[in-house]
């Protein structure tokens, strides 16, 4: 398999990795899952993140060719519009991002909105393949955490965002709208299915038990370690999945996150005095955990 290039950035208000997947013959590159800056408390954006990537590709002669999400993200706002405008470079999400914006348009009671996925420039579909450089780029639906998510194979590397953890964290969550343990079950054995050396590239770490962050992996040594599969049946994991979720509180940016990600990381427009406003849905989820 062709090894790319993989430099990864990680946002420890929020958790994330995002990436720059390169190919080393080419100088050619994607953006993977990029975070812009939100503070809840004062309703400030900012593009620290985005602008640390911008300066990596500049500063190693890379030209972005792709700008990809894995999914419509919950805990951070895309900055998938912010780096298009800075480099020209396509937008694309996978093509079930269409049903996640039907369930938000009830949610947020937005009856204008576009549910097409007309706000990236391509929608993706399982088994699709593009090109970064020389590479090839191939694209597994992987839904379970959102209807929409999907993982991105290049060469050795998978970026498999909210799917598996690191090893010594287990899985991610799937009490979301749409979302699905026995689907999340089905998704993390396709990726595991890869050649045992595949190189794994999760979307979060919470630094388990106050480790240093960590991000790569591999599938052998998920099968091996991780406790949500590792001699698991899928029965088991539903189980395990689903008591933990019930557990779990919402995420604190969700209902901001979403009304933003679910039109491609666009900003609300400002209004007459020169602002920009989030809408609140009050008492939508009334089973959620409080914390």
């Amino acid at each position: 398999m062709h090894k790319p290039d993989v430099a990864a950035f990680y946002d420890a208000r929020t958790g994330s990795i995002q990436y720059v997947v390169s190919d080393p013959a080419t100088r050619k590159c994607a953006i993977v899952d990029p975070v812009l800056d939100f503070d809840e408390k004062s309703g400030s954006t900012a593009t620290v993140n985005a602008d640390a990537i911008l300066d990596h590709v500049a500063s190693r002669g890379l030209t972005v060719e792709w700008i990809l999400d894995t999914h419509p993200h919950a805990d951070h706002f895309s900055a998938a519009r912010y780096l298009k405008a800075r480099t020209g470079a396509p937008t694309a999400m996978g093509e079930h991002v269409v049903a996640v914006q039907k369930i938000w348009r009830q949610i947020y009671n937005w009856p204008d909105l576009a549910c097409d996925g007309s706000q990236w420039d391509r929608l993706l579909r399982d088994g699709e393949t593009f090109a970064i450089g020389e590479l090839e780029a191939r694209v597994i639906h992987s839904p379970g955490h959102t209807l929409a998510s999907i993982t991105y194979v290049v060469g050795d590397a998978a970026f498999i965002h909210d799917t598996l953890f690191m090893p010594d964290t287990g899985s991610a969550r799937a009490d979301f709208p749409g979302g699905s343990a026995a689907n999340l079950w089905m998704s993390i054995q396709a990726i595991l299915s890869l050649p045992d050396e595949t190189r794994l590239f999760t979307g979060h770490d919470y630094r388990q038990g106050g480790r240093e962050a960590l991000w790569q992996s591999s599938v052998a040594q998920q099968k091996a370690e991780n406790p949500h599969v590792a001699g698991r049946s899928q029965a088991d994991f539903v189980d395990l999945r689903e008591a933990r979720d019930r557990t779990l509180p919402m995420p604190k940016l969700i209902l901001h996150a979403l009304q933003v990600n679910i039109r491609g990381g666009e900003l609300p427009p400002a209004e007459d005095n020169g602002c920009r406003y989030l809408k609140i849905p009050l008492d939508a989820f009334p089973r959620s955990v409080w914390n």
